[in-house]
Formats: C-alpha cells, sequence, structure tokens
C-alpha cells in the first residue's frame, strides 16, 4: 500500500537505479579488506576460485534487493509482518520464524524468533526449524503462564538445542558457525523476550520505547569476564579477536573448555529471558538482527514505525520501508524485522496522510528546481548531485526516526519524472519540422 495518494513504482528498481549511478564510487568501499562485520567471524566468504592467501570479500559489488515478505494475524487480536533482505552481504544467513497461534492449551500464545546466522546459514536455518519445539518439549510451557516456569523452559530449550546442534557437529565433523536469536513469546498477560546474541528487541507503548533487551558483546564487562575466565581474550572487541559476539547457538570451537558449564564458555549458549506484564498501551514490538540496529537506534525505530503506521495499513510495507531505510543508512549486512502490532497500534489518521502528500509535493518541486538549477548552469543533474542539495535542504515533515533517507523512493521517482521530461523536450527539439 502507497503510504499517500501519490501513484508508486517499485522501490527495488529505483535503488538499482542508483546503484547503477554510484557503483564506480562505492565499490571499492564495499569490497576487500573490511572482514567480516556484524556477528559474523573475520574474513567470512566463498570459498574455491579466489587467488591463492587472499581473503575474499565477504561482500558483493552489488546488494541483493529481492525481499521475503510475509503477513499475518492471531485470532485474539495480534497482526505480526516480515521482511528480510540479503542486501551486500556475499551470502544471506538470516532465518526467522513466526507462529501468531501456538496449538492445544496455548492457542492463545504467541511465538516469534530472528535467527542472525554467522560464518555459514546452517545452524540459523537449523534454529528456526527445531528450536521451538526444544523449547515445547520440555514441558515447562502450559496454558497457567507460570512466569518461572515459563522461563525455565525456555532457557532449558536453548540447551537442549545447543546440545542437539552439538551432536550433529561432532557426527558431521564441522565445528565452525553458529547464530544469535532474538525472540518473543507473547501470552495473554506477559510478553517474554528472549536474546541470545546481539539481534534485539524493542517493546514501543504509548509511543515510546518501554523495554528493549541488551546486546551480549564481548566487550561488555560481564561478557568479557566470562570469556577469560575460560581461556579467551577480547582482542578487537571480539572473542578471541574473531567472533563480534558473546553468546550464540553453535560455535563449538569456543566451547571447548572442559572444566566449565556450558553457560561459563567463551561463548554461552544461555539466553537472557525478560519478562513484562502486557498492557493496554501496547503498540507494537520489533525483532531485527543487527543490520537494522547498526544503523538506528531504538527510539529511532519506534518513532519511524510510529509514523509510518499511521499512514499505511500493510504492515509488511512498513517492515519494508525499514529495510529500505536502513540500506540508504549503510548497513552492509544481511537485514531481517519482524513487527508484531498489538490492538492499541496507531491507526490511520487522514491528518498523517494530509501532511505525508504535502510533504512528497514538496519533494517533488525541490527536485525539480535542483533539477533545472543544475541544468541551467550546464552541470549535469545526475542523482548523486540532486541529493547532496536535497540533505543540505531543510525539508519540514520528514518522518521521525527516519529522515531524508526515509524519503528518498519519492525523490528518486520525482528524480526520473524530471530526467524522462528532459529526454522528451531534447528529443522534441531534434525531432525534424515539417516544411509547411
Amino acid at each position: 500500500m502507497r503510504t499517500s495518494r501519490k501513484g508508486s513504482v517499485e522501490m527495488p528498481a529505483f535503488v538499482r537505479q542508483l546503484v547503477k549511478e554510484t557503483e564506480k564510487r562505492v565499490t571499492s568501499f564495499f569490497k576487500g579488506g573490511r572482514g567480516g562485520g556484524g556477528a559474523g567471524e573475520l574474513g567470512e566468504g566463498e570459498e574455491g576460485g579466489e587467488e591463492e592467501g587472499v581473503i575474499p570479500s565477504p561482500y558483493l559489488e552489488r546488494p541483493v534487493l529481492d525481499k521475503h515478505m510475509q503477513e499475518g494475524c492471531a485470532s485474539w487480536g495480534l497482526t505480526y509482518a516480515l521482511a528480510s533482505m540479503q542486501g551486500w552481504r556475499a551470502h544471506m544467513e538470516d532465518f526467522h520464524n513466526c507462529f501468531p497461534q501456538l496449538g492445544g492449551e496455548l492457542s492463545h500464545w504467541g511465538f516469534f524468533s530472528v535467527y542472525d546466522g554467522h560464518a555459514g546459514s546452517m545452524v540459523a536455518q537449523h534454529c528456526s526449524r527445531n528450536l521451538l519445539e526444544h523449547i515445547l518439549g520440555t514441558g515447562k510451557i502450559r496454558a497457567e503462564d507460570d512466569v518461572e516456569r515459563v522461563t525455565e523452559g525456555i532457557k532449558e530449550g536453548f540447551f537442549l538445542m545447543d546440545k542437539h546442534l552439538h551432536a550433529l557437529a561432532c557426527h558431521e565433523g564441522w565445528e565452525r558457525g553458529g547464530t544469535t536469536v532474538v525472540a518473543t513469546a507473547i501470552t495473554p498477560h506477559h510478553i517474554y523476550f528472549v536474546n541470545c546474541g546481539d539481534s534485539r528487541a524493542v517493546l514501543c507503548r504509548a509511543g515510546r520505547v518501554a523495554f528493549s533487551t541488551e546486546d551480549h558483546k564481548p566487550f561488555s564487562p560481564g561478557e568479557r569476564e566470562r570469556i577469560e575466565s575460560a581461556g579467551g581474550s577480547v582482542t578487537l572487541q571480539r572473542v578471541n579477536g574473531s567472533l563480534a559476539v558473546s553468546r550464540a547457538l553453535g560455535d563449538f570451537s569456543y566451547k571447548t573448555a572442559k572444566w566449565r558449564p556450558v553457560t561459563e564458555q567463551m561463548v554461552s549458549p544461555e539466553p537472557e529471558v525478560s519478562v513484562v506484564k502486557r498492557s493496554p498501551a501496547d503498540e507494537f514490538l520489533v525483532l531485527a538482527c543487527d543490520g537494522v540496529w547498526d544503523t538506528v537506534s531504538n527510539e529511532e525505530l519506534c518513532a519511524f514505525i510510529h509514523s509510518r503506521l499511521r499512514v499505511c495499513t500493510d504492515l509488511r510495507e512498513v517492515c519494508s520501508q525499514v529495510i529500505d531505510l536502513c540500506l540508504y543508512k549503510g548497513s552492509l549486512d544481511n537485514i531481517s524485522i519482524i513487527l508484531v502490532c498489538f490492538p492499541g497500534a496507531p491507526q490511520l489518521s487522514r491528518e498523517a496522510l494530509h501532511q505525508e502528500a504535502e510533504l512528497e509535493d514538496f519533494l517533488e518541486s525541490k527536485v525539480a528546481e535542483i533539477f533545472e538549477e543544475l541544468s541551467a548552469r550546464g552541470d549535469e543533474p545526475d542523482l548523486l548531485s540532486v541529493l547532496t542539495v536535497l540533505a543540505s535542504t531543510v525539508i519540514p515533515g520528514l518522518p521521525p526516526g527516519g529522515g531524508l533517507q526515509s524519503k528518498r523512493n519519492c525523490i528518486i521517482s520525482a528524480y526520473y519524472q524530471q530526467k524522462e521530461a528532459q529526454r522528451s523536450r531534447l528529443a522534441q527539439e531534434l525531432s525534424p519540422t515539417d516544411a509547411n
């Protein structure tokens, strides 16, 4: 659904045009020598076909812009959507699952999770298919919603999942690869936030951030102490100079201290479980990998989504706009987000729609003005030049938390309208005139 009254062209086509025009300027930045960012290990890339002794780049020359999107709802009033994109990464290593209604006595419970894999996608994919089964298999997740027992069941499910992964690793001869996990279990009375790694969950209540999980990073004091006590080190803010997260499922090369329990290894599979009582003021919650949080803060994302829900009823489109925003803000990672809306979520607003339309009218007029000014000076009005001038212009009414980057769809559309109009004018000027 378009966020205002104007027509729309698919964002991926515009992004491809932008990438094509700026390729020479950005390729050297995205290729080679940067190492694996995010939760991955340094130097991850494709095997084979690489020059000997050269670490393959984990980045592509152009981002993969295709999006996987999904939406759904639960009979008890919850709606959700998700979107994911490979982006600049050489491989897609994110996975997810969405269960808006669990079965049997848990028919009014929902479970959602994002898995951000590193050093391969195998662990993330396997966990996305099996983690919930391990949690429910503990027998501690019951309709009576005993907070202590549910918390125990979630943690025990993670330990069982990690034990199962270790058995697979030993049987199949692999020890590399892992995944972070961020998940939520929503019950009639509580929201359980589950975090293992540096993916993150945020709850928006009454227009403000009411809760967010804490990232598990090696340089955090408690995490560093555990890593060093297990015989490891924190170098370059990474475990042993390589892994950028201190908790994860898998990563068994960091879990070799046989004299220590699983929760006290260099990399721990223990999730942090936080419980928040539900409130009528709850609007929405977000689960996202670090490809989102690398570019926006908790407050910025909540403000942006809050504003988008007032002009757009399609939750998939809202998630898609978040992904585009993160890409434009410079995210180099896979990008995945799940948006879960409660009955108290912001509703479509006629006033907000009017303001959005006015903003887009203003942006279109500014693009036309800049295009004409550059042409009159004899400069080539390429897209980057137009964007550069716009970036230095005071533009009222931009979406909170999104800024100018969140309106690049409109800007790029307006630019190509000007480009096409210029092409038509030139064609008319060069066409032969009728002698009569």
